[in-house]
């Protein structure tokens, strides 16, 4: 028979204690599945948010990047670049609800916050398409050339205009969604993506994955000016605004970092890892948890935002881009 002394007892006890406040602590909130793009296997993973575990891996179209919900909170759509199409999944239950096919490489997908205007990014094509969204179907309005390799974009909160990276002419255009011509282009560092405008749409952040920084362009004059560069770490890419309307996340997918931005100081105020070349990010509801896709590993990594540490990483297919959750905090 084993003796333990009352002190390893209580040591015992201290340790049981910690482990399971811990657990606690990153037990998850989340009640709808998470989605996880794979580019480079036409799929989509569907990650359980209590157990953790991919529940099942959905066939898209080739290279899906990107995703984006429907205005009526019904339907997330996969945008499959390669295959022309978009696949239009349950946000509550992943079940496959339609496809819609013949919209040319759709890249990059949003829409306007009034809920008229869908727009898509043809990064092999360079153009832009702008349909018309009448809460069903899509009806092309007008399909712009751009310059080469049109990647990101966002939308003012007036839905008068889009603003979308030029990611091989190193340019930021914006497009006039009424009269669907473009407005303005101004030259960008090298190779830009993501693409995010401050909530009272004086302006608009780049990220620049060809180099180490997040450009900040003021828009609200008749043409753009550059009003500062923040450094952040390589290959400066996607955003994630924080959900309080003053911090923004940057992934830095050479760097394998994240920055935390200030937006009414434009400093960065914090910066942890995120192993495997972070890419796109989505934060839980509650605030907690950073969801991160590890690009050149093959994962989903969940990053405890109190402590930012990495609490946990989920295998997922190839190439992991886009990540998504219904229980996300507000954009």
């Amino acid at each position: 028979m084993t003796f333990f002394s009352p002190i390893c007892l209580r040591l015992h006890a201290v340790l049981l204690a910690t482990v399971c406040f811990c657990a606690a602590a990153h037990a998850s909130t989340l009640s709808s599945p998470i989605f996880v793009l794979n580019s480079k296997d036409a799929s989509v993973s569907v990650i359980d948010p209590v157990s953790w575990k991919e529940t099942r891996r959905i066939a898209t179209g080739k290279e899906p990047h990107h995703l984006y919900l429907t205005p009526d909170e019904k339907s997330v759509i996969v945008a499959n670049a390669l295959s022309d199409s978009l696949t239009f999944l349950d946000p509550k239950t992943a079940e496959v609800q339609r496809t819609i096919r013949g919209i040319l490489d759709p890249y990059h997908l949003r829409f306007s916050p009034d809920m008229k205007w869908f727009v898509t990014a043809a990064n092999r094509l360079n153009h832009v398409d702008i349909y018309r969204w009448d809460g069903k179907d899509l009806l092309l309005a007008k399909r712009i050339p751009t310059g080469k390799t049109p990647s990101h974009m966002w939308i003012d909160s007036k839905s008068t205009t889009a603003f979308i990276s030029m990611q091989d002419s190193n340019e930021l255009i914006a497009v006039d969604l009424a009269s669907q011509v473009i407005k303005w282009r101004i030259g960008t560092g090298p190779t830009p993506a993501d693409v995010y405008t401050t909530p009272d749409d004086r302006l608009v952040l780049v990220g620049l994955t060809g180099g180490d920084s997040v450009q900040v362009f003021d828009v609200t004059g008749p043409s753009p000016r550059l009003t500062k560069t923040i450094k952040t770490g390589d290959g400066a890419h996607a955003f994630r605004a924080a959900g309080d309307k003053r911090h923004l996340f940057v992934s830095n997918r050479v760097a394998n970092t994240i920055s935390k931005i200030d937006l009414q100081t434009l400093q960065v105020t914090d910066s942890f890892a995120a192993p495997g070349g972070p890419d796109c990010m989505d934060i839980t509801a509650d605030g907690k948890l950073l969801l991160v896709t590890s690009r050149w590993a093959r994962k989903l990594t969940v990053i405890d935002l109190e402590t930012r540490q990495v609490v946990r990483q989920v295998n997922v297919g190839k190439s992991p881009h886009g990540v998504w959750t219904l229980d996300h905090t507000p954009r």
